[in-house]
């Protein structure tokens, strides 16, 4: 069984583990544990960031704040590979917004424009209430 949950998607193979896991009674109780644990990897992650870690704790700090994710959309009853190719979608969607609208103003994405990209993403961003 091994061989064949290490050749699916990385999103969809930490929720496979964590089903397994959840099988034998390895599992949190309910979504505020899992929220938690959501915290704690998170402010590790601000933790290595601070004392600027090698890639290695970097890699590690993230790829457990992303195997939390998981699992705290497996107790929400959310598919994370879905909610992926959505949040994608939606950056996708604003971005080429804000494109749009530099390209309207005459100017192009840049470092320089950061903040007017900010204000147009916000624009992008209501729309998507809006509708």
């Amino acid at each position: 069984m091994m061989d064949r949950i290490e050749n699916l998607l990385a999103l969809l193979r930490a929720e496979k583990l964590q089903r397994r896991a959840a099988q034998v009674g390895f599992d949190w109780d309910g979504v505020d544990g899992v929220l938690d644990k959501v915290r704690e990897e998170l402010s590790e992650c601000e933790q290595t960031a601070a004392a600027n870690a090698d890639s290695t704790a970097r890699v590690h700090e993230l790829g457990d704040l992303l195997f939390a994710c998981v699992n705290l959309a497996r107790h929400l009853g959310v598919d994370a590979e879905q909610a992926r190719r959505a949040a994608n979608h939606r950056f996708e969607t604003r971005f080429a917004l804000v494109e749009t609208g530099l390209h309207e103003q005459g100017r192009e994405p840049r470092p320089e424009v950061r903040e007017e990209m900010e204000r147009l993403w916000e624009v992008a961003k209501a729309r998507e209430k809006d509708r």
